[in-house]
């Protein structure tokens, strides 16, 4: 018998292209909260930079989402709001896209977490 904590859970906030945000609203995580607010903004080539930065921003704030799902080609359209992204909830997770893959060097959280740890920590 599972017990309930009346802990509620929190959401992943999802950023990206027509295929990845239906991919992960098929996989259940899309969510409209009491203000209307969805979990997830379609990026498309009429998405202005301004939206997609607006969007970021707001589910920074948003207390219900611990992680930010962004297709890395996107990200580098805000990089400055992602670097300026210091906290460590919401986590922003650069993943790929069907048409870009992922590109390493430009992941600024990873790039981050790589400076927190010295090569020689692990001889």
């Amino acid at each position: 018998m599972a017990v309930h904590s009346g802990v509620k859970g929190k959401l992943i906030g999802v950023i990206g292209d027509e295929d990845t945000c239906v991919g992960f609203l098929l996989g259940g995580i899309g969510e409209i909260n009491k203000s209307r607010q969805p979990n997830f903004m379609v990026v498309d080539k009429n998405s202005s930079v301004s939206e997609i930065e607006d969007c970021f921003k707001n589910f920074v704030k948003r207390g219900d989402i611990d992680i930010i799902l962004i297709n890395q080609n996107i990200a580098e359209m805000i990089r400055h709001a992602i670097d300026n992204h210091l906290v460590p909830i919401p986590a922003v997770l650069e993943i790929p896209s069907k048409d870009h893959p992922y590109d390493p060097t430009k992941d600024s959280i990873l790039r981050r977490a790589k400076g927190m740890f010295n090569v020689e920590d692990y001889r």
